[in-house]
């Protein structure tokens, strides 16, 4: 995402948001954030206002921000909906990881009840055994891609 989308998301100005992220700029690795060259913004121009400095082009280029800087600017900006969304991402991983623990408890047990009995119930381990697999497998993308 743009660095101006970005700043109306956390409802700060981007001048606010662009300066947070040179103060912490350790944090803003070229995967979680990079600068966009004349070229990239050349084709952004409609979307965007230019000045009139030099040749009628851009003072600064826009930064674009990863999913992961997006999350990272959220721990460095200053904003009430900032913190709030911060909060959010903390709440979301805790869930997540709530979720992954409680998977692999259950394969665990089904595991053990499976060498516990011998074949009489094979059928129905194969089956739970497969569905905790398709559960697992990446899921087929929603929307049109280009591959």
């Amino acid at each position: 995402m743009l660095d101006r989308d970005l700043a109306t998301l956390y409802e700060v100005e981007t001048k606010v948001l662009n300066q947070a992220v040179k103060r912490n700029v350790k944090r803003f690795p070229a995967d979680f954030m990079f600068q966009l060259t004349q070229i990239e913004a050349k084709s952004l121009k409609s979307q965007f206002v230019t000045s009139n400095v030099g040749r009628g082009g851009i003072r600064k280029f826009p930064f674009v921000f990863t999913e992961q800087g997006v999350a990272m600017l959220s721990t460095v900006l200053k904003s009430e909906r900032a913190i709030m969304v911060n909060i959010q991402i903390m709440r979301t991983f805790t869930r997540l990881r709530e979720m992954l623990i409680t998977n692999e408890k259950l394969r665990r047990k089904l595991d053990e009840i499976e060498k516990k009995y011998d074949g009489q119930f094979k059928v129905i381990f194969d089956i739970m055994q497969r569905l905790l697999k398709e559960e697992e497998s990446p899921k087929r993308r929603i929307g049109f891609s280009m591959d």
